[in-house]
């Protein structure tokens, strides 16, 4: 299993790609794309299934990328 920071290490930013948004090495697949479709309800396999040159690794990543950011920045929610 890898670490926290391994994992980091398979996400790059890059201003050439993408408009700089991060997205997972070796590849132009947005993190934000990723965790939105965790967080649609798809599971690791789904999203293999669809995104078959992408690893287990590399979902984990993006989720161990969204929890660094989550230290980072918050984001206003609107209180009912």
């Amino acid at each position: 299993m890898l670490t926290h920071k391994q994992l980091l290490e398979r996400i790059s930013i890059n201003p050439a790609i993408c408009g700089g948004k991060p997205c997972i090495k070796g590849h132009r697949i947005w993190v934000s794309l990723m965790l939105d479709f965790l967080a649609s309800g798809m599971s690791t396999d789904d999203i293999l299934s669809e995104y078959p040159q992408l690893t287990a690794e590399d979902i984990r990543a993006c989720m161990a990328y969204g929890s660094e950011m989550t230290r980072e920045r918050m984001v206003h929610i609107a209180e009912r």
